[in-house]
């Protein structure tokens, strides 16, 4: 049986006070793909416990059945809102880490050394290493035991600069996460139409540019776990 380890925020809110949080469908459709496998699943965040909801992701045009199920099922919100801390979890092996989006991962995922400790341990492992949207901020500072950075040289997505634009939060995010990851001389791939579905595989590490690209990605995954 695989096991899965899906890091989510604990964030609630941008330093001006706006809401924000986990981008439920960039939980959801991994988790379900999961589910379905009958494979082990662990929810863990930074701190533990409570897992704010990013109320933009709740809206009809992009809440999708998936989501909207697993948003109404009491079981799955109450094990959102009990998850575990990372420090519960850093020394558990896993076949799979996922770092799920959300706005609010630009605050508590890129700057936190357990994040890092898990997701750099878990790469040189030759275990997958998965990360969507702003969640991929969370692999930023993430170094390799021999100091280097894990996702220097490598290919990848990740939300982009016009599509903060498109989601009117380019006033709201702490930094550029394009242009951050660029920083770290990344071989940067977006889609060619704005808030459409992109994935990128490069050997362990798999990538999503957005919340439109929640299913692609889980596909994606789920077909890199089958092989191992």
């Amino acid at each position: 049986m695989k096991k899965l380890l899906l890091i989510v925020t604990n964030v609630g809110h941008y330093a001006s006070g706006l809401d924000t949080g986990l981008w439920l469908s960039e939980l959801t459709h991994i988790y379900h793909t999961a589910k379905e496998k009958n494979w082990n699943v662990t929810i863990a965040s930074p701190k533990g416990g409570e897992v704010p909801i990013d109320p933009e992701s709740l809206k009809p045009l992009v809440l999708d059945k998936v989501s909207k199920d697993y948003y109404e099922s009491k079981d799955f919100m109450d094990e959102l809102n009990h998850s575990k801390s990372l420090s519960e979890v850093q020394n558990e092996s896993f076949d799979c880490v996922y770092l799920a989006g959300g706005h609010a991962t630009m605050y508590d995922f890129p700057d936190n050394a357990t994040l890092q400790s898990i997701v750099s341990h878990q790469y040189e492992s030759g275990k997958i290493v998965s990360a969507i949207c702003h969640g991929v901020g969370g692999l930023l500072n993430a170094k390799l035991s021999d100091g280097t950075y894990l996702i220097n040289g490598k290919k990848l997505t990740g939300f982009d600069w016009f599509e903060e634009s498109i989601a009117r939060r380019k006033r709201e995010v702490p930094f550029n996460l394009e242009a951050s990851l660029k920083e770290r001389d990344v071989i940067y791939d977006k889609a060619f139409i704005p808030m459409t579905s992109k994935v990128v595989v490069d050997g362990n590490l798999i990538t999503g540019q957005n919340p439109f690209s929640s299913k692609e990605i889980a596909k994606v995954i789920t077909r890199e776990l089958e092989m191992r």
